[in-house]
């Protein structure tokens, strides 16, 4: 099959792998939907900051929101999704739309009455559960941890229910609401935290943000559900045990939901050692993953989240010329767009910091905690948007034991790296050990995948570009760090000040990024330049 076989019809009927002109307008789409949402989910963090500062009762907001994010991740969200798409898509492919729409109703009610049963033990359990996880933590944050989590459990469910609906649109190319509904949620917590926290008082004005982020899941879901008229489906009320695609989906399910679980527990094990080495350290790593997410969420999601329904069509009639090919062109994305972010992060971590979060209770010192935190975990930004891409591919193949696999040997070199700095760098250590982890990963899927797509993907291409990408993003962000200096002692720290410094120096070093890889000749930015000239003719 060709990169340039028919895509799906707009009415949902099942079709072949969409055109490369079809994924790169639909990743354009995702990105900036996504980038609207993280955009505004770093403004709920700015806003959440300025409420709570560094303080223990915010540390034991981000812990307690963590674990069920945790386990949202661990039984249903990424890892449904990542289980289901491959056995929905081939059913598609195989022109079986109405076993297809059945597998997914039985896999609702499943979901529905399993993940509902874990809340409420969950719920319960909360008491013995968080007090393992506070380390430093009064006995007053303590308990309002456990109490912040009995509210936030019940999103397990409401996640584990979401990402199934997202399955099934992605898996017909609709990405569009998927992406809204992030940044919708994120609205609505803003708009009910504000409206909310004057009912509180002290630590527990954080039950306020609790409320909101439950309410606001439930509109994400709603507003997921709603899109599956574009694709005319229907819930129907029945579970079918006999279906075997029931548990083909648990059976790839179990590998998916152990590699998701051991890569998300790095956040986990962050804010453990973190709450080791001082009540404000899980807040300030949360802080700064916050800012991390906003390119990662951008460009890496986007780029993995269109290719994976592509790849597993490809899997579906083994055509592993073009996975070769569909993958190449995906890392060579990631590191275009997410190398020169965190070139941006390294050398301009304090004043990105201070633009965005030191406002009202947040202090100078609160900025050099998540500033140190946040130059750090920039290194791991182009090796975590790869590993991403990459673990989507041994999904969609099938091989989910792989990454699984692969995942444990990420976290214990995170565990080992950790626990030999956290007490000698502190929250640097940390996310050191997150950065190298990171690495150890991307190179060990490299590897193995091109032993399971019998060939290089496009390595020497991919090097030879990253390589030219990577001069570019170093000139860059000298250019930066010069002219945020300088406009800096001209115009000072005040909030207008840092607008005008940070953001012509981050502006105009964007500009020169570009000139920079279209002079160089880098394929993926022609790629891009194009598209974009074609939306301006069109819009002329």
């Amino acid at each position: 099959m060709s990169d340039e076989t028919t895509v799906a019809p707009p009415d949902g009927a099942p079709g072949q792998a969409p055109s490369q002109r079809r994924i790169g307008r639909n990743t354009a789409i995702f990105a900036i939907a996504t980038g609207a949402s993280r955009i505004v989910g770093l403004a709920r963090e700015v806003i959440a900051a300025g409420f709570f500062g560094n303080s223990g009762a915010y540390s034991a907001f981000n812990l307690a929101s963590q674990i069920p994010n945790l386990m949202s991740n661990l039984f249903a969200q990424a890892a449904l999704s990542a289980a289901f798409v491959p056995v929905f898509t081939e059913l598609l492919q195989q022109g079986k739309k109405r076993e297809a729409f059945r597998l997914a109703s039985t896999l609702f009610w499943i979901i529905l009455i399993a993940l509902g049963a874990l809340s409420a033990v969950l719920i319960l359990a909360a008491g013995v559960i968080m007090p393992l996880f506070t380390g430093t933590l009064s006995a007053a944050d303590t308990t309002l941890t456990v109490g912040l989590t009995r509210v936030l459990f019940p999103v397990v469910l409401l996640l584990g229910l979401t990402g199934l609906l997202v399955g099934i649109l992605q898996s017909f190319d609709e990405f569009s609401i998927a992406a809204i509904a992030p940044a919708v949620w994120n609205v609505v917590i803003v708009v009910l935290l504000v409206t909310l926290r004057p009912s509180f008082h002290g630590g527990q004005q954080l039950y306020a943000y609790a409320i909101a982020w439950l309410a606001a899941t439930v509109v994400q879901m709603l507003m997921v559900a709603s899109a599956l008229r574009r694709i005319d489906f229907r819930l129907q009320f029945t579970i079918d045990w006999r279906d075997p695609r029931v548990k083909q989906v648990f059976v790839l399910m179990l590998p998916v939901t152990i590699g998701l679980g051991i890569i998300n527990l790095d956040q986990l094990l962050n804010s453990t050692f973190g709450a080791l080495v001082s009540p404000h350290a899980p807040a300030a790593i949360n802080q700064a993953f916050r800012i991390y997410l906003l390119p990662q969420g951008m460009f890496s999601v986007a780029v993995a989240t269109v290719l994976f329904p592509t790849l597993s069509r490809m899997a579906a009639v083994r055509d592993p010329a073009n996975m070769r090919r569909a993958v190449g062109t995906g890392m060579r994305q990631i590191n275009l767009l997410l190398i020169p972010a965190a070139a941006l992060m390294i050398a301009l971590p304090t004043p990105i910091v201070r633009l965005v979060y030191q406002h009202k209770v947040f202090t100078a010192a609160d900025t050099h905690r998540v500033s140190i935190a946040l130059f750090w975990f920039a290194f791991s930004l182009p090796f975590a948007g790869l590993n991403l891409l990459l673990t989507r591919t041994f999904f969609a193949v099938r091989r989910p034991w792989i990454p699984t696999r692969l995942a444990a040997v990420n976290m214990v070199v995170d565990i080992i790296v950790s626990i030999a700095l956290y007490k000698p760098l502190g929250i640097a250590g940390l996310v050191i050990g997150t950065a190298v982890a990171n690495v150890v990963m991307t190179a060990l899927q490299i590897q193995r995948l091109r032993v399971g797509l019998n060939g290089r993907l496009e390595g020497g291409q991919t090097l030879m570009i990253t390589v030219r990408i990577a001069v570019a993003s170093a000139v860059m962000a000298a250019l930066g760090w010069i002219v945020w200096k300088a406009l800096n002692d001209l115009v000072g720290t005040s909030l207008i000040g840092q607008l005008i410094s940070v953001g012509f120096a981050i502006s105009l070093a964007g500009f020169v990024y570009v000139r920079l890889v279209l002079a160089l000749r880098i394929p993926e930015a022609r790629q891009i330049e194009q598209m974009v000239m074609e939306r301006l003719g069109r819009a002329r």
